[in-house]
């Protein structure tokens, strides 16, 4: 026996177990758009492709493009900042290494790649 699911002429899905194979006979469903046969549904979150945008005022989308101007000038600001911050840090490093290196000259330091 195997479960078979079938579409009865309202639209309806039917489930029913059978040993032989099942024939519906009737009007055929017509497709529509956005429609899943069976038990799978259909997310409502993306429109169909032959709606049109919905409109949005000129004014909301130039605020947005500004605020994500400004959040992308920040970043930038911030990333040239820890930047900065990695080169200072690698000539520390450098100097240190060149200081053990004077102290301790018999000494084998490991090469430590710099990040």
């Amino acid at each position: 026996m195997k479960l078979v699911g079938f579409v009865d002429p309202e639209g309806s899905v039917s489930l029913a177990f059978a040993s032989c194979p099942v024939i519906v006979f009737g009007k055929s469903v017509p497709k529509k758009k956005g429609r899943l046969v069976g038990l799978g549904r259909r997310t409502r979150s993306v429109p169909p492709s032959s709606a049109p945008p919905p409109f949005v005022d000129p004014e909301v989308l130039t605020a947005q493009l500004k605020d994500k101007d400004d959040r992308i000038s920040l970043l930038e600001t911030q990333m040239a900042a820890q930047q900065a911050g990695y080169e200072a840090q690698r000539r520390l490093n450098q100097q240190m290494m060149e200081m053990m290196q004077r102290m301790y000259p018999n000494e084998v330091f490991p090469d430590v790649p710099d990040p």
